[in-house]
């Protein structure tokens, strides 16, 4: 029974983080991604210092918070100082990840909260993390309860701000002239990529929840340019990780979260040696037809 928690709970990290990661890819905002999913540790921390425990409401405030500002300094670097976006990224992020990690090293030797939790996390002990109401009824692992809470604010921010985020992720300009707020949904969609963090960080860690925000999409990009099919397929790519991810830890005796990440990246390439080679067959196709025509006509 706790395998199938760990996949349910694998499965809906992926879609929640797949959703988001549409839009990245799009924007061609994958490593500010990478810099959120790092930058809100001092967040948590912070978070997890003032109410003593794991308070999810607490974290995703926090969370929240610092995405926003390593969002608003990222930008002020590359608006204001003429910084390139990679540098900008790569100072922030590292910034407040240092900070994070200090935090914990200094201070938290006497909490229940450790750098292997907020890093790599472990998604095979969830299940054990048990919501059991007080008539003793078991409602499940309160993992899933988080992330189907993150997975079902993300799909309604999606579905009101579907044609905002469209219109904004391809043309910014013709989104300013429409009357569109750019910054807001920019803002806002960094906003959803920290709650989607903080959901997963303990079931996958801060580090390992990169990739199921960025593959699963990227995997879609390959068949498709039409962002709603980018979305459902990049969903599916990212459940499908999570089945195969556990079956691969159980085989070889490994972290789950990290044969999940590992099986994701793996139908990446997958996708892509299948794109590369169907772009060739069809070159070699339409080279062949063509040498038929000039035969034909001499």
């Amino acid at each position: 029974m706790n395998g199938f928690w760990v996949v349910i709970i694998g499965a809906l990290v992926a879609a929640s983080c797949s959703i988001l990661g549409s839009f990245l890819v799009l924007r061609r905002m994958a490593m500010l991604g990478d810099a959120i999913s790092h930058a809100v540790l001092p967040g948590i921390v912070m978070a997890y210092f003032y109410t003593g425990d794991r308070n999810p409401l607490a974290m995703l405030v926090g969370a929240v918070l610092i995405g926003l500002l390593t969002t608003f300094l990222i930008q002020t670097l590359q608006s204001s100082l003429k910084v390139q976006a990679d540098a900008a990224i790569g100072l922030i992020f590292t910034a407040f990840f240092s900070v994070g990690v200090l935090l914990i090293s200094r201070f938290g030797h006497n909490l229940d909260l450790d750098m292997d939790c907020v890093l790599f996390g472990e998604i095979a002990y969830t299940p054990f993390n048990r919501w059991t109401l007080e008539n003793g009824l078991y409602l499940g692992p309160k993992a899933v309860w988080t992330m189907g809470s993150a997975l079902l604010l993300i799909v309604l921010f999606v579905w009101f701000g579907y044609r905002a985020l469209l219109v904004s992720s391809f043309d910014e300009k013709f989104a300013a002239v429409a009357g569109l707020s750019v910054y807001f949904w920019h803002y806002a969609l960094m906003a959803m990529v920290s709650v989607s963090t903080v959901a997963a960080f303990e079931s996958v860690g801060a580090i390992l929840v990169l990739v199921f925000l960025i593959s699963p999409a990227a995997s879609a990009y390959l068949f498709t340019k039409n962002l709603l099919q980018m979305i459902f397929l990049g969903c599916f790519f990212g459940v499908l990780a999570s089945p195969l991810g556990y079956w691969l830890a159980l085989v070889i005796d490994a972290s789950v979260s990290g044969c999940m990440a590992l099986v994701s990246g793996t139908i990446f390439m997958l996708c892509l040696l299948f794109k590369s080679y169907k772009t060739k067959f069809l070159k070699s196709k339409l080279s062949a037809k063509g040498t038929r025509v000039e035969v034909t006509k001499v």
